[in-house]
């Protein structure tokens, strides 16, 4: 296993009108089979592992970046075949459980023995699933519009949905060029972020700047080893985990979430000894673009009160009881 050196690229996101720009390094790591990824890193402080969804890269957290890199220590990584990262030997490498490992991989680059880790969508279930594989190297958890898995089975909350999804995956699977074709228009359309609001699939709050530059970052993508990974997260299933936890978790869910909906997101926070819990009853699947500063002040109380402090603060455990019930 190797990692660039210190000094990697340096990927500038622009400054806004009210923010200053934000300066990432990226590096690149072999993981356990070769395949190469590339990984993020942004911030001073003590180390928070994102763990990105397949709806886009680190640029997906920018506010959450923007709120506190200058207290944290950011480390993200792209899946494998996506993105920055190149394409696994075994083209049939995407699921789960080497995604963590891609994580680990990464973790070992960069000399750390233990971090804080957030994941939203599909990283909710790569939270887990590290924790399944390494629970040592996890100080807190945060998770984000996610399942613990089997996620076509809570789709939109019609099971049904969720036994025709495998098929349909399957179905695409085998039709790259076409899913290609049909993904550019779509992510060509300006109009895109309008749709996906009057849909439902996105609040009215929606950075929409920054839900057009994630979508954009469809358009190059293998659609093959896009597709493929979503029937892998459908197989993976990580409840049993859920009652081993146990550091401080803090779930946060839309109330208008199709994707993956609060009642999944409900089931997390009951299971998880101790778990916190936000629902926004407006907020969709992009909930952390939707209402970036309240999702940034109560994963910072979280952090605070749960034994994460930002860098220069003393660790201190909050008494408030746990929502949830269970031990702390």
């Amino acid at each position: 296993m190797s990692a660039t050196p210190p000094g990697g690229a340096r990927i500038h996101a622009p400054a806004t009108r009210f923010t200053p720009p934000l300066t990432v390094e990226e590096r690149r790591v072999v993981s356990f089979d070769g395949t190469d990824i590339a990984y993020h890193l942004v911030g001073e402080g003590p180390p928070i592992l994102l763990a990105n969804g397949l709806g886009g890269s680190w640029r997906a957290w920018t506010h959450q970046l923007r709120h506190f890199s200058d207290r944290y220590r950011f480390v993200s990584w792209d899946q494998r075949g996506l993105y920055r990262s190149g394409a696994p030997p075994d083209r049939g490498a995407l699921d789960v459980p080497a995604q963590a490992r891609d994580a680990l991989a990464v973790l070992d680059a960069e000399g750390l023995d233990q971090v804080a880790i957030w994941g939203w969508s599909m990283g909710v279930q790569v939270a887990l699933e590290l924790w399944r594989r390494a629970p040592e190297r996890i100080a807190s958890i945060v998770l984000i519009n996610g399942v613990a898995g089997k996620p076509w089975s809570t789709l939109a909350n019609v099971p049904k949905v969720g036994l025709l999804a495998p098929y349909v995956l399957s179905t695409l699977r085998r039709m790259p060029l076409l899913v290609s074709s049909v993904t550019q228009r779509a992510v060509a359309f300006k109009g895109t972020p309008q749709w996906a609001m009057r849909l439902g699939l996105a609040s009215r709050t929606l950075d929409v700047a920054i839900f057009e530059e994630l979508a954009g970052s469809f358009g190059g993508l293998d659609m093959g080893i896009y597709v493929h990974t979503l029937e892998q997260i459908g197989e993976h299933d990580a409840h049993d985990v859920l009652p081993t936890v146990r550091v401080p978790l803090l779930m946060l869910a839309g109330g208008r979430d199709l994707m993956t909906p609060r009642s999944a997101a409900e089931r997390i926070a009951r299971e998880v000894p101790g778990a916190e819990m936000l629902v926004v009853p407006g907020g969709t699947h992009y909930l952390a673009v939707e209402y970036p500063e309240l999702v940034s002040l109560r994963i910072e109380r979280f952090l605070r009160d749960r034994g994460y402090p930002p860098r220069g603060e003393s660790r201190r455990r909050s008494s408030r009881p746990p929502p949830f019930g269970g031990a702390r």
